[in-house]
């Protein structure tokens, strides 16, 4: 009876392992087989959308859109404000981008004159293409720059030459029509092209360099320019130095000499005649 009993406990429990092995077999196979299809149905859904979007490009520019101005606003929300686009209207350049003959002309005038080297490397690039097309040293129109405003694009003599160049807005804002009016004066590279043109005018009208920077000036009719010319001849030479390798020392300059282009000239007094010196020492005398 024993004997009997202990069978029946055994055949028990190997039938209640047998069953709970089948259970946990069933709900493991049950869970594999959901996933595979829960996969199977999200890969199918997958395609599908990207079926749709391939089909349908307004459904993804729409959902690109909506995709961006969620990240707009929750990058709003954490800073106050954003404009992925401004990056656009900086007028700067990485001088690791540039040839190596226009980054050591950019870091040379980047630290000589206490200004950054990203917009610096910009104002050298186009100076180099603007130079090209006119058929001027590129390191003569940087140099005129350096004399004229010290690369501050919002410069303005007391006259009213303004920007990079110095240009006197007022004679010469038919120039400045082709950029949208007088106010571009203030926007360093038309600037630059617009001073790179009167230049241009001006030497022409010389006949020489040295000419024409008097003619640029205002200083073609007088007897001196006040230097003006010397400075941004040494200047050129200092950068043409650098361009081709040579080390040129420099004293960091903080105050730029801010001089107007093509201002007006002033006629000159009219010399006493003889007769009316005469007559004033008779005044005097009497």
């Amino acid at each position: 009876m024993t004997i009997q009993l202990k069978t029946g406990l055994k055949q028990c429990l190997s039938n209640t392992r047998s069953s709970a092995r089948n259970v946990v077999r069933d709900i493991t196979e049950g869970f594999f087989n959901i996933s595979h299809n829960s996969f199977a149905m999200l890969g199918l859904a997958l395609v599908f959308v990207m079926i749709m979007l391939t089909a349908r490009p307004d459904l993804r520019e729409a959902g690109e859109s909506r995709l961006m101005a969620l990240l707009l606003a929750r990058q709003e929300a954490t800073i106050g404000f954003t404009e992925p686009g401004a990056v656009d209207r900086a007028t700067a350049v990485n001088p690791k981008d540039l040839p190596s003959k226009q980054a050591a002309v950019a870091l040379w005038l980047s630290k000589k004159y206490n200004v950054a080297p990203e917009p610096l490397s910009a104002l050298v690039a186009h100076a180099f293409e603007i130079g090209k097309k006119s058929n001027l040293d590129p390191t003569l129109i940087l140099a005129i720059m350096a004399i004229e405003s010290g690369f501050n694009p919002f410069a303005q003599s007391p006259v009213g030459a303004q920007g990079l160049m110095q240009v006197m807005t007022g004679i010469h804002h038919d120039k400045y029509a082709h950029f949208g009016g007088k106010l571009a004066a203030f926007d360093p590279v038309t600037n630059l092209r617009v001073g790179v043109k009167v230049l241009e005018e001006c030497i022409a009208r010389a006949g020489s360099i040295e000419g024409g920077l008097k003619f640029y000036v205002g200083a073609a009719n007088l007897d001196s320019d006040g230097g003006y010319t010397v400075k941004v001849m040494e200047e050129h030479g200092r950068l043409l130095a650098v361009a081709s390798g040579k080390r040129q020392a420099y004293d960091s300059q903080t105050t730029p000499t801010v001089v107007p282009v093509s201002l007006p000239l002033a006629p000159r007094p009219a010399s006493p005649s003889p007769a009316n010196v005469l007559q004033s020492v008779a005044l005097l005398g009497s």
